[in-house]
């Protein structure tokens, strides 16, 4: 297949091409030609559209597809439909499923089944067996079978003695270990962040606290290890403090923020609203300053979706039984960027959600130049839409953002010789 890149311009620091408007012919998957006209392919496939942009294309680290096993939330066809409406060429997804991804078949189970997909799917194996915090989970296995990280998903970050071992254990094939900071101790039954709000609305809150002990924790576990880590879903000033020092020592240290915590405080649970019971929780306007600050200076390495399905059945109920997550694979994108405009350019952009994450989990940091193999997004970062119920591709519905404009949208990815527009035509 043959398909044109009209007047796009060029997102990717270091290129030649970096900040130049250019057209792209591509051809049979791979970069054929960039010119700044190109007509010499009558027969091509064109995209255009105003304020075009192009970058490679960009990787999610920390989704739920749930499948196997929760079906009704998410398949893998129905998850990576969101993701490419979202921008993404690739997506991480967390092992929570029945049965927990702990093994070499059911990675390739996750990789088998989404082959054909214009979305590469990499499945992060369990870092504990049935993620129970007990026992190492077979992550030597997972790693050849395809593994791209070892994580226990949303549970709190096993005892000091599991992340060290696991952290040490990982260093044979340099394997990567994520977690989610939360010392479920003093998070206990929180459902919110700990503050006015909270109290106001007679809430039981989650203080900072709680995540902060987890990330200096583990922050020491990698410096005595000597390993790698990536810290997911900060969401505390506190938590980028430590981040913020911990990587002067340069150690192998990473570290992500979900959208919806660049965007959302406390306030938006409003009257009990459950799409905003969310883990980690909203946090204070200050703690999104210093998210903010920590993404300027480096600190923070990329933005990721924490994409988390639920049914009407586990939302639509009081709010302290309604289960915890959002979708975000379509809105990551839009939400971070309306967050960021005005504070991050579009190629600091693209090195949050592609260039970075692509160095942490060693996948292919291609140039944008003929003779590569075509892995792109296409994005206005001016765009204003409202986001609403047609836009989800996602099997659930579960967010907070329905209704609400925002600035900046994925056109289109290209990727496996395959190509998807987000308004489904070619």
């Amino acid at each position: 297949m043959d398909i044109i890149i009209r007047s796009a311009r060029v997102i990717h620091p270091g290129s030649k091409y970096h900040n130049k408007v250019v057209d792209i012919l591509i051809s049979n998957g791979k970069i054929k030609k960039i010119a700044a006209k190109i007509t010499d392919a009558p027969k091509a496939k064109e995209v255009s559209s105003k304020n075009l942009h192009v970058s490679l294309g960009w990787v999610d680290m920390n989704a739920n597809f749930y499948d196997p096993g929760f079906e009704h939330k998410e398949t893998v066809e129905s998850g990576c439909r969101a993701a490419a409406f979202g921008g993404y060429t690739h997506v991480c997804v967390m092992p929570v499923t029945a049965p927990v991804t702990q093994n070499k078949a059911q990675i390739d189970y996750l990789l088998n089944k989404s082959a054909d997909n214009i979305v590469s799917v990499h499945p992060v194996g369990a870092l504990t067996h049935d993620l129970a915090g007990h026992d190492l989970a077979d992550m030597y296995d997972m790693h050849n079978a395809g593994a791209v990280a070892f994580c226990d998903g949303l549970r709190a970050s096993p005892s000091a003695g599991m992340i060290e071992r696991a952290l040490l254990y990982v260093r044979a094939f340099d394997g990567l270990v994520m977690v989610h900071p939360e010392d479920k101790s003093v998070s206990q039954t929180g459902m919110m962040n700990e503050g006015i709000v909270s109290t106001r609305l007679g809430l039981p809150g989650a203080p900072a606290l709680a995540e902060e002990i987890a990330v200096s924790r583990d922050l020491y576990l990698l410096e005595y290890t000597e390993s790698k880590l990536h810290i997911l879903d900060i969401s505390v000033k506190g938590s980028v403090a430590l981040i913020r020092a911990a990587k002067k020592k340069k150690t192998k240290l990473s570290a992500s923020v979900n959208a919806y915590n660049l965007l959302l405080d406390e306030t938006a649970v409003g009257l009990y609203d459950t799409n905003a019971k969310l883990n980690p929780h909203l946090r204070s306007k200050d703690d999104i300053n210093a998210l903010v600050k920590g993404i300027q200076d480096g600190t923070i390495d990329t933005i990721t979706s924490q994409h988390n399905p639920q049914d009407e059945e586990c939302k639509r109920l009081e709010f302290d039984k309604a289960d915890f997550g959002m979708i975000g694979l379509e809105t990551c994108y839009a939400v971070s960027n309306t967050a960021l405009t005005g504070k991050a350019d579009a190629g600091k952009m693209v090195e949050l959600l592609s260039l970075n994450a692509r160095r942490i989990l060693g996948l292919p940091v291609s140039d944008i130049a003929e003779g590569e193999n075509a892995d792109l997004t296409l994005f206005d970062p001016d765009m204003k839409w409202t986001f609403t119920e047609n836009d989800i591709r996602s099997r659930s519905k579960n967010t907070p953002f329905i209704g609400r404009e925002l600035t900046g949208k994925a056109i289109c990815i290209i990727h496996k010789d395959k190509i998807a527009l987000s308004n489904g035509k070619v």
